[in-house]
């Protein structure tokens, strides 16, 4: 009987493949080409896998299973005339060991294959929104319905860029290279919310059993540190850094044993990594010295902070976190800070004033389809002594939801209102 080898496969593809694609981009020099390479690897993987069992290196099968197919392809593109580059790529590549020898050394000064696909995929010749739905896609190993949730949007629309943006950047012949560094500036918007947008999606699963995914976190502060060495004068790269950081220590503190959410009122924080809150304290204030403290990743530091300083729930200093959030919503316009900004004042002020701002948004219908809204409602609903509408709204908010242990949470508040 053949094992059954698709959860195992799943769980190390989740992490290996933006590596696999970046890698077997930067051998071909097309994006595009890299993906549906990879792709093959999956497709080989589920014919080996059950035969032969789950390699004891999973990952180092899946990289050079990726790289064979990367020559194979260059092979072929040789016959058809393209010979000198690809050849030279072959001999280094076979010059390196295919089972776990040293890597190939970086030929540029970023010295990272993921952080330079990030610059690749945010090039100018795109849209924004185009090469982060593409970065997303690449990097973080995002489906396009989990970009969607990330754009509130359709995954039609989602779907739609990452094929255009794809098609661009082979049309124009987009070199996979390192901009120099006086083009850095031009794709840094784009790359900061690539990065932050990973981040966000390890903090928080979108879909499936986990909560959490801390590999993509990892993944993610790293390519913010990187970043960070590249621009150290960008005070908007240190406020990405230090807000990753200052969430990431929370980590830990946010599952029970059996993988279940706690929310942040009710964590140990003594569960708390005081070395990644030392880390982002410092990358705050050196994005501060630097004349950052009114950017967006900044202020989003800076309400972290709040939370890393405080010695508990109840010390915690609502009031400037709300002030915080209210400048990022003059900064940013978004509904999701709005939200943010309403749970804040209802610990701040109490749930009826902040009532008040979530029935705006459900007015404005700009989340719709945006479970922490229902969720929020309904919590504030519930301490404002109304379960039966607070009941409905955590039903609302499971549904909307793709997250199975956030569904169950979700349920959970729910039943409680009913048995009161």
């Amino acid at each position: 009987m053949r094992p059954d080898v698709s959860r195992p496969l799943e769980t190390v593809w989740r992490m290996e493949s933006p590596r696999l694609v970046a890698r077997v981009a930067r051998m071909t020099g097309d994006v595009g080409i890299a993906e549906e390479l990879v792709q093959d690897v999956l497709v080989q993987a589920l014919q080996r896998w059950p035969l032969d069992g789950v390699p004891k290196n999973a990952a180092a099968w899946l990289m050079t299973a990726a790289r064979h197919r990367a020559i194979d392809h260059l092979r072929q593109r040789a016959l058809h005339g393209e010979r000198q580059r690809e050849f030279a790529v072959e001999i280094e590549l076979q010059d390196a060991s295919l089972d776990g020898g040293p890597e190939m050394q970086a030929d540029d000064d970023i010295g990272d294959d993921l952080l330079r696909l990030v610059f690749v995929a945010c090039h100018p010749v795109l849209p924004v929104d185009a090469r982060v739905a593409l970065t997303l896609r690449l990097l973080g190993g995002l489906s396009v319905a989990e970009i969607a949730r990330a754009f509130l949007t359709r995954e039609a629309t989602i779907s739609q860029r990452i094929v255009r943006a794809k098609q661009t950047l082979r049309d124009a012949r987009v070199p996979f290279e390192v901009p120099r560094r006086d083009a850095f500036g031009e794709r840094l918007d784009a790359v900061l919310q690539v990065i932050y947008l990973v981040f966000n999606e390890g903090y928080a699963a979108t879909a499936g059993e986990d909560l959490v995914r801390p590999a993509l976190c990892e993944d993610a502060m790293r390519l913010g540190r990187v970043l960070a060495g590249l621009m150290p004068r960008e005070a908007e790269v240190h406020g990405l850094v230090a807000l990753m950081e200052l969430q990431a220590s929370r980590l830990h503190a946010r599952t029970d044993a059996a993988g279940e959410a706690i929310l942040l009122t009710q964590q140990d924080r003594r569960r708390w990594d005081r070395s990644l809150i030392l880390h982002g304290l410092a990358a705050l204030d050196r994005s501060i010295a630097l004349g950052g403290e009114s950017g967006a990743y900044t202020l989003q530091a800076a309400i972290a902070a709040c939370h890393a300083r405080a010695a508990s729930a109840d010390a915690t200093d609502w009031a400037r976190i709300a002030l915080l959030y209210a400048r990022l919503s003059e900064l940013t316009g978004s509904p999701v800070v709005e939200l943010n900004r309403a749970v804040a004042e209802s610990m701040a002020s109490g749930p009826a004033v902040a009532l008040e701002r979530v029935d705006r948004l459900v007015r404005e219908d700009s989340l719709d389809g945006y479970a922490l809204l229902p969720a929020v409602r309904g919590d504030l609903l519930d301490r404002l002594g109304r379960p039966d509408e607070a009941r409905r709204d955590f039903e609302r908010a499971a549904s909307l939801s793709r997250n199975a242990r956030e569904q169950r949470v979700l349920l959970g508040r729910a039943a409680r209102c009913v048995a009161t």
